[in-house]
């Protein structure tokens, strides 16, 4: 059952580019021809107009092919949010390049396994990142050159000893280079997202599902060319870099935050006169934690992006704020194509599907099953280049997912008489936690590598805040005696602050099947007891921290 959204809540189709210019230097050069001078965003000292974008992108291009750098050679970057970031995000695109965005918070191991998978030629890394750089063995990489982006406050970065590559200045003084003549069908990034039964898989993503996304994301939140996009979520997540190409295929300006902060949040989007904000759940809990003031009315924003906010925090936030979320359904590999329309919420539920894009809800065999009845959420795209090309490397998951002409969520919904769509749980095995996607299998290789544990399960534990918390069921060694502290300081050593366990239970064994795969849904069912060790802390984590 698929009825047009569009003749029931008068969604229209919004308005897309020729498919031929779906692209980054497309979309950058018609802005700049419309309008030269309009402003684009401002970031840190730097302010962008529309011709200052195309400009900064042509030199970055021109930067990257001096360092050898070749169409649809990949290259990574790992920088929080400032105008390096950006540009060279948009270099890579200009020149046909490949951009691989490296989570900040990732540690050695993480590291040394993305630049092995994907195998770029080129690493740019702020100066802040260096030391983590050390035990990288490079030898197993193909990068051949490394750009530092200077630390802000003038500190220096440390050796990257004992490996032989040099480390370069980030060149800001190159020349302009002519774009390359990129098609909607070429990789744009490669983004890496939750593993599930292996470590995180790259998701490939075009030029066309990348200017889509921007156009069909604008549309649903209504955006305007007078909005200011205001957003604190960083440029490695796909949700940051769709707000630019948002501002940059409406019209309108775009501001980029160095990192979330609840007690300034409200006071930021003021100074900025931000319009249009995007939260994730766990940063909606903070704010409406921090103490009800004037303040928190006292902007111009009318609405907010917020996936995966809880029914009762979305209604509190307007009721204190004024501002409407917006919420939706979306993947890495799939853009938002199920939402509601602000003000329309209930339990659970996605709310409907977007004009542009088919769903259905189906069995183990495949078949569509009656409304009200649970199943696997499927997906396909009316316009080319909506989705994204599948998993960098691995043609057999791109074959699974796709099956049958749909592509396979992995999540089980019920999609309601009134046409709407009701998530129940997801089927995958990954955490999400406060806006990250966590892999499990990453949190249990953590902690192997401890000496004292024989066996480690990882799965989703119910959170305070939102969204998921990560839990572990660990089986120590014969003889060993585990210390939760010592194990909880093992793994942020490891892992980014993010993986780190929340909860650890030490058991006698764990549950397989007959064939030895561990039944996670019987942890899960179990969830935390009284017998849990709960890592102590955590729920009063600093507001003006990440989330």
């Amino acid at each position: 059952m698929n009825l047009d959204p569009a003749t029931i809540h008068g969604v229209p189709r919004p308005t897309l580019p020729p498919i031929d210019e779906r692209t980054v230097p497309h979309m950058l050069l018609r802005q700049a021809r419309q309008r030269l001078d309009a402003p684009l965003l401002p970031m840190g000292e730097v302010h962008w107009t529309r011709a200052d974008a195309a400009r900064a992108t042509a030199r970055s291009g021109a930067a990257l092919r001096e360092a050898g750098v070749a169409r649809s050679d990949l290259v990574a970057s790992m920088c929080p949010n400032r105008i390096e970031a950006l540009e060279v995000f948009l270099g890579y695109c200009w020149i046909g390049a490949v951009s691989v965005p490296i989570n900040n918070p990732s540690k050695r191991v993480q590291i040394q396994y993305y630049l092995e998978n994907f195998q770029a030629r080129l690493l740019v890394i702020d100066a802040q990142f260096i030391s983590v750089l050390a035990q990288i063995h490079f030898g197993r990489t193909a990068v051949r050159g490394i750009w530092v982006v200077p630390d802000p406050h003038g500190k220096r970065p440390g050796d990257l000893s004992p490996a032989t590559i040099a480390l370069e200045p980030y060149p800001h003084d190159a020349g302009q280079v002519q774009q390359e003549d990129v098609r909607p069908s070429d990789t744009l990034a490669v983004l890496y997202t939750s593993g599930t039964t292996g470590p995180a898989t790259g998701v490939v993503r075009t030029h066309g599902h990348y200017v889509l996304s921007g156009a069909y994301s604008a549309q649903m939140l209504c955006i305007v060319e007078s909005d200011v996009l205001s957003t604190t979520l960083p440029l490695f997540h796909i949700n940051a870099l769709n707000t630019f190409a948002q501002a940059s295929i409406v019209g309108c300006r775009a501001v980029f935050h160095e990192k979330f902060s609840a007690s300034g949040f409200w006071a930021s989007a003021r100074e900025h006169a931000g319009t249009v904000v995007y939260l994730l759940g766990a940063m909606v809990t903070m704010l409406l934690a921090q103490p009800a003031t004037a303040a928190q009315r006292a902007h111009l924003v009318r609405v907010g992006l917020g996936g995966g906010v809880p029914v009762s925090a979305a209604h509190s936030f307007l009721t204190r704020t004024g501002v409407d979320l917006v919420d939706g359904y979306a993947l890495t590999e799939v853009m938002v194509i199920i939402s509601n329309p602000p003000g329309l919420r209930g339990l659970g539920s996605l709310r409907w599907l977007r004009p542009g894009f088919q769903a259905r809800v189906a069995n183990e065999l495949e078949g569509e099953v009656e409304p009200g009845t649970a199943g696997e959420l499927l997906r396909r795209a009316d316009e080319p280049f909506a989705f994204s090309n599948g998993c960098f490397g691995l043609p057999a998951a791109m074959a699974a997912a796709w099956r049958n002409l749909w592509f396979h969520t992995g999540d089980r919904v019920v999609h309601e008489a009134d046409s709407s769509f009701r998530f129940i749980d997801r089927m995958k095995d990954a955490i999400r936690r406060r806006g990250e996607n966590i892999s499990s299998y990453e949190v249990e290789q953590a902690l192997l590598s401890h000496p004292g544990v024989s066996q480690v399960a990882a799965f989703a534990a119910p959170s305070e805040i939102a969204e998921d918390e990560a839990m572990v069921a660990v089986v120590a060694q014969p003889g060993s005696r585990l210390n939760f502290e010592d194990l909880a300081a093992h793994c942020a050593r490891e892992l980014p602050y993010f993986a780190v366990p929340r909860y650890v239970d030490l058991v006698d064994d764990l549950p397989r099947t007959e064939n030895g795969k561990v039944q996670k849904f019987k942890l899960r069912g179990a969830g935390v007891t009284p017998g849990t060790w709960k890592r102590p802390g955590e729920a009063r984590r600093n507001a003006a921290a990440e989330p």
